[in-house]
């Protein structure tokens, strides 16, 4: 499950998704979006997955954003744009919707798109190196209501605009007292630190993972547009499966319970 810049790899329960072009610090240009596209199909229908981690190679960029060089050919002008955006847009919302806990591990600049795509993330993790920034100010770039709505939901809606308004960089330490990211690390820690989240994420229910999911996409839509029967249904889905039965044993019997989604 391989394309030459899109990586995908599956580590026991965890999938992976890696952005692979480090020479341009992993920006992403269409034919990236449409294997990224392809490998979160088949981690979101592969029942083994329990959650899902996107990174970027060569330690200097989780994504910078789009690839500048390919503006010419891909987003030369309102028409060409509007196709960038719809192939882009269903990268992003791929993310946004996969039904599993998804991580974005950062590495360096996480940089226009890079933000985007780590806001599309459930939980961000990042190395002390890690900079933030929404440079669509200093390139002219329309930033769209989806981006600036996901962002100001993470990081509150003033510092969002400080973002925009001002399209500087933020360090490491700032994402994290602003809460854009929920751990920091060494680079010989990272790996470690999201590890210890996706193991914790694997050994627990997934049915109750995937309403706590799919809720969490509810609170982030408008009250009259909410489906909460849906959740209704997946709670009682919950309360009528083999693991909460294999839940309430494995407490009673004082061990680790062993889940299978059913």
């Amino acid at each position: 499950m391989q394309d030459q810049k899109i990586i995908g790899r599956r580590e026991g329960a965890v999938g992976h998704v890696v952005f692979n072009n480090p020479a341009k610090l992993n920006a992403v240009s269409l034919d990236m979006w449409d294997g990224f596209v392809k490998i979160l199909k088949d981690f979101a229908a592969d029942p083994e997955i329990r959650c899902l981690v996107v990174s970027g190679s060569g330690g200097k960029a989780f994504v910078s954003g789009a690839d500048i060089s390919k503006f010419e050919s891909e987003r030369a002008n309102a028409e060409a744009q509007e196709r960038y955006d719809a192939i882009s847009k269903e990268g992003y919302e791929s993310l946004y919707d996969f039904p599993k806990p998804t991580i974005a591990k950062v590495t360096g600049y996480c940089i226009g798109g890079g933000m985007n795509l780590a806001a599309c993330c459930d939980m961000r993790y990042c190395n002390e190196g890690a900079r933030f920034g929404v440079p669509a100010a200093k390139l002219g770039l329309g930033y769209g209501f989806l981006r600036i709505e996901r962002l100001s939901r993470i990081v509150g809606l003033p510092r969002a605009m400080e973002f925009l308004f001002t399209a500087k960089q933020y360090s490491a330490e700032e994402a994290y007292e602003m809460g854009l990211v929920q751990g920091v690390a060494p680079d010989a820690e990272l790996d470690a630190m999201v590890a210890s989240i996706t193991n914790a994420i694997s050994q627990n229910a997934p049915l109750t993972i995937a309403l706590a999911k799919a809720a969490a996409r509810e609170i982030a839509k408008a009250e009259k547009d909410r489906d909460l029967g849906r959740l209704d249904g997946m709670a009682r889905a919950c309360f009528d499966s083999e693991d909460f039965r294999e839940g309430r044993r494995a407490f009673m019997e004082k061990r680790k319970p062993a889940f299978k989604g059913k």
